[in-house]
């Protein structure tokens, strides 16, 4: 059944999804099939343009050679060179394009070869399209006869034109390229231009290098001069000064230094003299019989009288035990004793007056240190100004100096460099006489005149389809209207001027097209009928139907004609069928079928009990036909068509047929459709074959959501038949074969 609106889609979006829907392979398929004579004509109308030109170019041979910028070969001269700092920079390698290019370069091929006197430069021998545009120059230029000068401009002009040079890849290698109509002259020329263009490196080199050896060699006399001068000024500044000089520098400094020395070696001494005296004078005042004392002086006459010492304390100590204290012989002990303690005291006050007499030594040798430190420095301080203009001297002549060796090893290196000059560029590739021509490619020139007519006649075939509104596949109707397609019917119309069903005296075509079906039952015309009688018994199965409309968007697409075949074709099945003219405005299927009737619809909508009256039989097929008899057109025809009336007399029809079929008006002109719709069991949309927009049938079917859910599907009227058969190639040339068009 018919979905609701958003089944029709917007303007916007048909231009986007290509008629309505998602483009698909099968959608292009078909544009494909529908549209291949415009592809042919595209595709042979450009390989016809690219035989024209292969036809009429004039060949051209192309000579290549090849320069690489060696750095290496630079390296001789110079043993000491990192290969890895011999590098060069890719902008260098893309500036030699340009040198090799430059004007001057190319003029000077051009003398050297004397191509202002060949023809194929100076145009003495012009074709036709020369000939043509030079008269049509001579009208924008002076008259006067041309320079010299500007015919080698013209000539150069013309071999950079032919001339490409690039670089290879990212390599150091540069590709020479030179096209021209003869191969000899070609490979001539670009062999020229290698060897212009390594002579000229060669000369820019050397150039160079003897201008930079001339100032170089101007600028070492200017530097030996000034470090000369600078030395002298050193010299003299010493001689005013009273400066003398050792290999250490000045003698003042000399000795200042080492007095420095011999003060911090003084001071040391006074320091550890100063120690011994402290700590010998701090052993005095205790125990001189404590092992600490002994073992703080380490003094050989301490260490024996305090190990007699230590002797006779032990022997007193065990006699005192024995005897006691005032035991002689203790008594004897302990003076002893005490002889050996003064000893140990009389020895310390000895060693005390050494250590005494080596610290005053010491003060006394440091504070003549000092002294005379004080008078060097003081000294020194008379020519502290002296010895920094000295420095700013000598620091300015051994700048000098070191500029005058520098560059006087740039002057050596330069010098041998304008004596041995080396390039760094070196052909490798040597210009041969090409074989075969450059251009134009046969092949190539072919191949791309069918793609490029393929792709002309690709967008030309999907233009038309994409600017066209029309439909013309049953996918089509399916995707724009949400029912099935119930199929193509094959225009019938015999060929006229105009090419319409109905002629210009008003009747509705030829006599023998609404017995189409009878005189042809086995065409397509005919099947594509039974294939609607089909879907209709199917539906019946589900559902009663028994009055069926036939309706279009527009007039004069021809569902008059396709109503009294179906009608017929129905008949001749046996089952008893009924049609209606329902179109109250123009009647032409009374017209058509029954010219003579003197009665019928309306008539029988007044007494639907006298309908036999107004019915007429058609002998031959037994179908019955109620024409529409009026004087003149109706203004209240639908109320007429869609009254109570026409209720009733559909209800009696009911009841003596089993199919009754409605040739109803065009929905778009008039609203007669939509008036009775509500009467009408199940519609069949008749849609023009290319001719009916999508934008006609949107309007027409949304307007209407009775005459929506009565659509039981949709035909495709009037198709022609050769671009039919081109659609339909996928399904087999054996899918005709059981049609028999002819009566």
């Amino acid at each position: 059944m018919y979905q609701p609106r958003e089944h029709f889609p917007s303007g916007h979006r048909f231009g986007i999804e290509f008629g309505g829907a998602v483009l698909s392979f099968e959608r292009v398929a078909d544009v494909l099939r529908r549209q291949w004579p415009i592809i042919a004509v595209c595709t042979g109308a450009s390989l016809a343009l690219v035989i024209v030109y292969l036809i009429m170019a004039q060949p051209m041979y192309t000579a290549n050679a090849r320069i690489m910028m060696d750095t290496r070969q630079a390296q001789v001269l110079d043993k000491d060179s990192n290969a890895n700092s011999a590098l060069i920079d890719t902008g260098y390698v893309d500036s030699q394009v340009e040198v090799i290019n430059s004007d001057d370069l190319i003029l000077s091929v051009v003398r050297r070869l004397k191509l202002t006197d060949d023809p194929e430069f100076n145009g003495s021998n012009p074709g036709l399209l020369s000939i043509v545009l030079g008269k049509f120059m001579s009208l924008f230029g002076t008259g006067e006869p041309a320079s010299q000068e500007r015919l080698e401009h013209a000539v150069v002009e013309q071999v950079q034109k032919n001339l490409r040079t690039e670089r290879v890849l990212t390599t150091y290698v540069l590709s020479l390229n030179y096209r021209s109509r003869s191969p000899d002259k070609a490979a001539k020329i670009v062999n020229a231009v290698a060897s212009a263009y390594l002579v000229g490196a060669l000369e820019a080199k050397y150039q160079s290098t003897k201008r930079a050896t001339e100032w170089l060699q101007q600028r070492s006399i200017e530097l030996s001069e000034q470090a000369t001068a600078s030395d002298r000024a050193v010299q003299t500044f010493k001689a005013e000064n009273n400066i003398v000089g050792t290999s250490r520098g000045l003698m003042s400094e000399q000795q200042l230094s080492d007095l420095n020395t011999q003060l911090v070696q003084a001071r040391a001494s006074t320091a550890e003299a100063k120690a011994r005296l402290d700590r010998i004078t701090a052993i005095s005042d205790q125990d001189v019989a404590q092992s600490t004392v002994t073992d703080a002086l380490n003094n050989s006459v301490i260490t024996r009288l305090r190990a007699q010492y230590l002797d006779l304390q032990a022997q007193y100590a065990d006699w005192s035990r024995r005897y006691g204290k005032q035991h002689l012989a203790a008594v004897n002990l302990a003076n002893k004793m005490e002889e050996l303690r003064k000893n140990i005291a009389d020895e310390l006050h000895r060693i005390g007056d050494a250590y005494r007499s080596d610290y005053e030594i010491a003060k006394s040798r440091e504070a003549s240190l000092e002294k005379n430190v004080k008078e060097l420095v003081a000294q020194a301080g008379d020519t502290g100004q002296a010895a920094v203009k000295l420095r700013d001297l000598e620091s300015a002549a051994d700048t000098y100096r070191n500029l005058y060796n520098n560059f006087l090893e740039k002057l050596q290196s330069a010098t041998q460099n304008q004596s041995f000059p080396l390039s760094e560029a070196r052909l490798i590739s040597t210009a041969a006489k090409p074989d075969r021509k450059s251009s134009p490619r046969t092949v190539l020139a072919l191949v791309g005149g069918l793609v490029g007519g393929l792709c002309l006649g690709f967008g030309a075939a999907f233009a038309r389809e994409l600017l066209s509104d029309v439909l013309r596949t049953p996918g089509e109707v399916e995707d724009e209207l949400g029912v099935k397609c119930l199929g193509v019917l094959p225009d019938i119309r015999p060929p006229t001027k105009t090419g319409a069903l109905l002629s210009t005296s008003g009747k509705t075509g030829p006599p023998d097209l609404s017995r189409y079906v009878v005189d042809h039952p086995f065409s397509r015309f005919a099947e594509t009928l039974r294939n609607i009688k089909v879907s209709i018994d199917v539906a019946r199965l589900t559902r009663e139907i028994k009055v069926i409309g036939i309706v279009s968007s527009l007039p004069k697409e021809g569902k008059t004609t396709v109503a009294a075949n179906f009608a017929q074709l129905i008949a001749l099945t046996g089952h008893r069928t009924v049609l209606i003219d329902g179109d109250l405005h123009t009647r032409s299927l009374t017209r058509e079928l029954a010219p003579n009737a003197k009665s019928g619809l309306v008539e029988a909508l007044s007494d639907p009990a006298s309908l036999g009256y107004h019915v007429q039989r058609s002998k031959e097929t037994g179908l019955d036909f109620l024409p529409s008899v009026v004087a003149s057109r109706m203004v209240n025809s639908a109320d007429v068509i869609g009254s109570k009336a026409m209720a009733d007399l559909l209800k009696v029809l009911k009841e003596h047929y089993e199919y009754i079929v409605i040739d109803l008006a065009p929905v778009m002109p008039v609203a007669d459709s939509k008036a009775v719709s509500f009467l009408i069991d199940a519609m069949v949309y008749v849609i023009e074959w290319g001719q009916t927009t999508r934008s006609a049938l949107q309007e027409s079917v949304s307007g209407s959501e009775v005459l929506q859910k009565k659509l039981l599907g949709a035909v495709l009227n009037r198709a022609n038949p050769k671009m039919l058969k081109r659609i339909e190639a996928y399904k087999g040339k054996h899918h005709n074969s059981y049609y028999v068009e002819h009566a």
